[in-house]
């Protein structure tokens, strides 16, 4: 066990309490962890193209009666897409920058994501987990926030995360946030703005050949739907990876970075068939100690974390509706260094 200034779960909850540096801990990671490999790579594309292809034919052929499953089986093929982006992203796809742009703004226009402000956003996350007013992926809302709005957004709120809608999520950031170039730094606005552009030429082609060739109801199973489906996968995966009753977001001046990607990352297992459309997007912690671990290697990289970080894990979890209940229910406000509470201990306490 590589050892530091703390040690066990409990000092690990407390991220101020550690000189555990991010460095230190991909210096244990074994260097195949990070060797791009071409063939796994294309394999991996070819793959997600093959079953969203088996997926829309599931589509056409289809009786009534099994159109949900086709549905859940398309949208889940379809966050694969996503996937494969995703690592273009973090440029682990490819070696040539070039490469990982174009086949990351080909995954990602299917579903209507513009590459480019996703890739900025996200990479933010990454350089802000858990912190406070900074991390800009699934964050607690905190009391004093929540008392600053009015009436309406309040009670949307509630509804949102009381009548477990947490699957809707991912649909408002993608609308509100990936669209305005002029929320992005003046460097990144050329780049944003080819990415719109992109996913817009793509809908302007695509809606209108699918809605004249199949009618409105052609749109909805063909596309809506099943885009529907990937963004629960997109809200799920957000949630889970970083929220638990006893995950902490700190302020800036006791955040850690070390110890917030490995204890504030949470491993969720999938069902196998989940896990392999979506190419092992649920190995969460790898991916947060470097993005630039491609997601085949996520694996080898999570047995060794366990290995020699086990200590400052938190507690693996599986995938169920239990769960996201548990995380719904309790997870609603949170009150700086103290934690969650729901919305009900919150109206007890005033």
């Amino acid at each position: 066990m590589t050892t530091s200034t703390i040690s066990g779960k409990q000092e690990a909850r407390d991220f101020g309490n550690s000189d555990l540096k991010l460095k230190d801990i991909i210096k244990t990671l074994p260097r195949e962890c990070f060797v791009q490999d071409r063939r796994k790579a294309w394999t991996t594309a070819i793959i997600s193209v093959l079953m969203v292809s088996l997926a829309y034919l599931s589509l056409i052929y289809s009786p009534w009666f099994l159109l949900p499953v086709a549905w859940l089986f398309t949208g889940t093929a379809l966050t694969g897409f996503f996937v494969i982006g995703h690592d273009c992203g973090h440029r682990s796809f490819a070696k040539r920058r070039w490469v990982n742009d174009v086949v990351g703004h080909l995954f990602m226009m299917p579903l209507i994501y513009p590459f480019h402000s996703w890739r900025i956003k996200h990479n933010y996350h990454h350089a802000h987990t858990n912190k406070l007013d900074e991390d800009n992926a699934w964050h607690p809302i905190r009391p004093e926030v929540f008392e600053g709005w009015d009436q309406v957004k309040q009670s949307a709120f509630k509804v949102f995360i009381t009548k477990r809608l947490w699957w809707v999520g991912s649909v408002g950031h993608w609308a509100v946030v990936h669209f305005d170039w002029r929320k992005f730094q003046t460097k990144d606005r050329s780049g944003v703005k080819l990415s719109v552009a992109v996913v817009a030429i793509f809908a302007a082609i695509a809606f209108p050949t699918l809605i004249a060739t199949s009618g409105i109801w052609g749109f909805v199973k063909f596309w809506l739907i099943p885009w529907l489906v990937y963004h629960f996968w997109m809200s799920t995966f957000t949630i889970v990876h970083h929220t638990a009753s006893d995950v902490p977001f700190l302020e800036a001046s006791k955040w850690n970075a070390g110890i917030a990607q490995l204890f504030g990352s949470i491993h969720c297992d999938y069902p196998l068939w989940v896990e392999f459309l979506c190419h092992d997007i649920n190995v969460h912690v790898p991916h947060h100690i470097s993005t630039a671990i491609p997601s085949y290697n996520l694996r080898m990289a999570y047995r060794s974390i366990q290995e020699n970080w086990g200590t400052y894990l938190h507690n693996e979890c599986r995938f169920s509706w239990s769960l996201m209940k548990q995380i719904t229910d309790q997870c609603q406000l949170y009150t700086t260094d103290s934690g969650y509470q729901s919305l009900n201990d919150y109206y007890a306490g005033r």
